[in-house]
Parts: structure tokens; sequence; C-alpha cells
């Protein structure tokens, strides 16, 4: 059984995943796609720019992002001032911290899926007197769904995982900052914190579980779907 702050640190965790999914969603798919169709001088700087957050310790981005969005930071003050919005030690920091470091799955995802479309298909919609953004929408985006929904579940993923940008940029706060493994790190460092650790840490390893279980097979269903596997 669950305490009332097991529970608060799960549906947390669920507010700030759900969010950085959907705040990666459109960039990741238009990045994703704009990787994958077009070349352009500053292309392999934009790739490298868009995927250091998967090679860099999580600290540096969530410090970086402290600088920048905080309570001091210039986009910080605008937001602040203009917006009345906070992001320094509040859940939507949380967020934003999430969304940073797992926005490179979203584009990657997408970025594959776009890939393995039959570029046919769209020459053909083209060739029917289709603008390019009606075959973008109406050929393109559906063939990309597999992607967006596979790029979509492990963003979810990655940001229930999310740990060292987060502590950085918004701290632990319990109610309001303190994720799933935030709350494992602060009853390994409690007495008598073991078994609460151990609850979630099962709770952890089953979703991801699940998670990429749930991945595999939407790629290997998206890849016969589009016939880039037979059997």
């Amino acid at each position: 059984m669950l305490s009332e702050s097991e529970w608060q640190v799960l549906g947390l965790s669920a507010q700030v995943g759900c969010w950085a999914t959907l705040v990666c969603l459109l960039p990741g798919v238009f990045f994703g796609w704009l990787l994958a169709r077009k070349d352009f001088m500053a292309k392999p700087v934009l790739e490298a720019v868009l995927f250091m957050p998967m090679v860099l310790p999580p600290t540096v981005p969530g410090y970086l992002l402290l600088v920048v969005f905080g309570s001091q930071g210039v986009v910080g003050q605008f937001f602040k001032t203009h917006f009345d919005i906070e992001f320094a030690f509040n859940w939507k920091g949380a967020v934003l911290a999430s969304a940073v470091i797992a926005f490179p799955l979203m584009v990657q995802t997408a970025k594959l899926s776009v890939q393995m479309i039959d570029r046919r298909l769209e020459l053909a919609a083209n060739t029917l007197g289709a603008s390019p953004f009606k075959v973008w929408y109406s050929v393109t985006l559906p063939l990309m769904l597999p992607g967006i929904l596979i790029g979509s579940i492990l963003v979810f993923s990655r940001s229930l995982g999310e740990f060292g940008a987060t502590i950085t940029f918004v701290g632990n706060i319990a109610g309001e900052t303190r994720t799933l493994p935030l709350a494992i790190y602060s009853a390994t460092h409690q007495m008598g914190g073991d078994a609460i650790a151990i609850r979630l840490i099962v709770i952890c390893v089953a979703f991801a579980f699940f998670s990429l279980l749930l991945s595999n097979l939407l790629t290997r269903r998206a890849e016969r779907w589009l016939g880039v596997r037979r059997a």
C-alpha cells in the first residue's frame, strides 16, 4: 500500500511527464521532419545542439536553466514580469527540465519515422495537385503518427526518470518538485526509508519495462505498416 505522500509523488510525476510530453511534441515533430527532409549548411550544427542534452551531464542543462530561467535570469524575469510565471523551484520548472532532457528522444523518433516513409507516396500526392502543406498533413503526418506515439511514450517515460537537471534547477521540494527519482533519493537518506524507496523503485522499473515493451511493439507494427519489415 502506498501512503498519501507517495500517491502525491506519483500524481506530480504524471503531471510533469504529461506536460513535458506536450511541450516536446510539436517542436520535436518539426525538427525531426526538418532533419530528415532538408539539407542546409548549418544542419550538422543544429543536429548537434538538439541532441546535446543526451550526452551532457544532466546537471549542466539544469544549471543553465537556472541561470536563464531563474528569478535572476533574463528569460525568467521576462516571464515573471509579463505573464506572472515562475520556473525556478516549482513544478513548471520541473516540466521544463524534463522536457529539455527528453526532447532529443522526440526528435530522433520523429526523424526516423519520416525516413521510413516511402517518398513516392508524397510525390504521387504532389503530382495529383496537392500543395506541399496538404501533402504534409494528409500524407506525411499520418504516416508519422506511429513514430510520434513512440516518441511521446519515450518522452513521458524519460520525464518520470529525470533527476539531475530537475534537482539542480528546481530543487527537491515535497509536494511541489519531488518527482519519483527525487522521492527515491529522499527515501534513501532518511531513517526507515528503505521500504519507501523499494516500493517506488518497483513502480519505476515496472513502468520503464512496460513503456519500452510497448514502444518496441509499436515500432514493429509501424515497420510492417510502412513496408520496412515483412515478417
